[in-house]
């Protein structure tokens, strides 16, 4: 009776720090899918523009994220250790550190953006496209890093409410200028393409000025000691930021790669498939929800060596994932003409999305397990199997499923190589999950 109540307890404490996120991951996702919604008024050839930035927007994310991972993991073990001080430090370092990282790679990606994009398949219509929208994304993107840091301090103190709602804010602020900025109003004809970067930029801003308020409000920064902090945490926060960067940055890699194969079958399947990349980040919110407040937790509980909670905390993720997911994804399979004509701007691109999402979408409940599994190994001191885990996922099933299939059966055969290599990877995860936590000193609490 007692570990059904602990179970229940867990449970509930799960959704409280959860479903904060899960809304403001719906809602920022949310917007993105509201951006290609928009665009695809625009016409295809902008749409297919936008899908080309794709891979890189995602390079960046991934950087940022990795090494929000680390620090996150860091401060939440300093806070577990009663070392408040030292969390301030650390915060004030991934703000300073993280800023000058991101905003040194975005300026990269602007002066090398053209042969980048040829590379990616991007003819000379895309191409024009993109050069009048990629300088207001690459600071749209070096502003919403900088918003995430601040996310991901708020979150290593448990406080995931925070960032939930300035999540929600800044969607509604982007919702409400896309239209105007894309589209104009009255006698102005909007920016077209470009104002839906120049959308998110002022909608970050608003969600920075307020972030930062509150942050200092709360004491957890500080300028004193940064500078030995730095030459302190720097080999533990490589150890873990790493490994982290190195798993985050396999998806925006198999990105470029995979719009490169989309691309050879013509610019109505990049618009699709474009599409059908913000609609299965959206799909994953409450996953992506669960990778953000779930390794603070299991962080802490690492440091308490409590690997009883651990191995219940994972299991009841991954049946909430199970579930979820795979309801969400055979409703959406269902709906996927309906989803198609709301989202694609014409009968052909409508078509070809209807078709990816009755595939992907399912096969999201096999992926949703395996996210979980690598965010548990970055906070759980494995960074270099979650890594691995990573690169297996990307490199040896849903890329080579995905080549396989386009080549043999065009964009069918793609969409369901693609649906294939996420079920193979869950498995494969859901394997490895198993065998690390089927040790003697970590078998309590826990069964699959």
């Amino acid at each position: 009776m007692s570990n059904t109540l602990q179970q229940r307890e867990l449970a509930i404490t799960l959704w409280r720090q959860t479903w904060p996120m899960a809304i403001g991951v719906l809602a920022l996702l949310g917007f993105q899918l509201v951006d290609s919604a928009f665009i695809a008024r625009l016409g295809t050839a902008p749409l297919a523009a936008q899908s080309f930035t794709f891979p890189l927007s995602f390079l960046i994310i991934g950087i940022q994220v990795g090494m929000g991972i680390a620090i996150a993991a860091l401060i939440s073990r300093a806070l577990g250790g009663n070392e408040h001080a030292r969390a301030k430090r650390l915060s004030s370092l991934v703000l300073l550190a993280g800023g000058v990282i991101i905003g040194v790679i975005c300026i990269g990606l602007w002066l090398f953006h053209a042969p980048i994009f040829r590379q990616l398949g991007a003819d000379t219509t895309a191409l024009a496209y993109i050069r009048i929208y990629w300088g207001p994304q690459l600071l749209s993107a070096w502003l919403g890093a900088l918003l995430y840091f601040m996310y991901s301090v708020f979150r290593a103190h448990g406080n995931t409410r925070l960032p939930g709602k300035m999540m929600v804010l800044s969607s509604v602020a982007n919702l409400v200028l896309d239209p105007l900025l894309i589209f104009g109003v009255g006698s102005w004809e909007g920016w077209g393409l470009p104002g839906a970067a120049w959308a998110t930029c002022i909608a970050f801003t608003l969600g920075l000025l307020i972030t930062t308020q509150k942050l200092i409000r709360k004491q957890w920064v500080t300028r004193v000691g940064i500078w030995q902090e730095a030459q302190r945490s720097w080999r533990p926060y490589m150890g873990i930021a790493a490994p982290a960067m190195v798993s985050q940055l396999m998806p925006p890699l198999a990105s470029m790669l995979t719009i490169s194969v989309v691309a050879g079958l013509g610019d109505t399947q990049v618009a699709a498939w474009g599409l059908a990349s913000r609609l299965e980040t959206l799909s994953l919110m409450v996953i992506l929800a669960m990778t953000m407040s779930l390794p603070p937790w299991l962080g802490r509980c690492y440091g308490a060596g409590d690997w009883g909670q651990i191995q219940q905390l994972m299991r009841l993720a991954l049946k909430v994932a199970l579930a979820w997911q795979l309801t969400l994804g055979v409703l959406l399979a269902l709906c996927a003409p309906w989803l198609a004509l709301v989202l694609a701007g014409t009968p052909n691109v409508q078509s070809e999305l209807t078709l990816v999402i009755r595939f992907l979408l399912p096969s999201y409940a096999a992926l949703g397990i395996c996210m979980l599994v690598v965010s548990a190994g970055n906070a759980l001191g494995w960074p270099l199997r979650a890594m691995l885990l990573s690169s297996a996922r990307l490199f040896v099933f849903y890329l080579p499923c995905l080549w396989v299939g386009a080549q043999l059966f065009g964009w069918l055969g793609l969409a369901a190589g693609a649906a294939l290599g996420n079920l193979l990877a869950g498995l494969f995860a859901w394997v490895v999950l198993r065998r690390i936590l089927s040790r003697p000193e970590r078998q309590a609490g826990y069964s699959a």
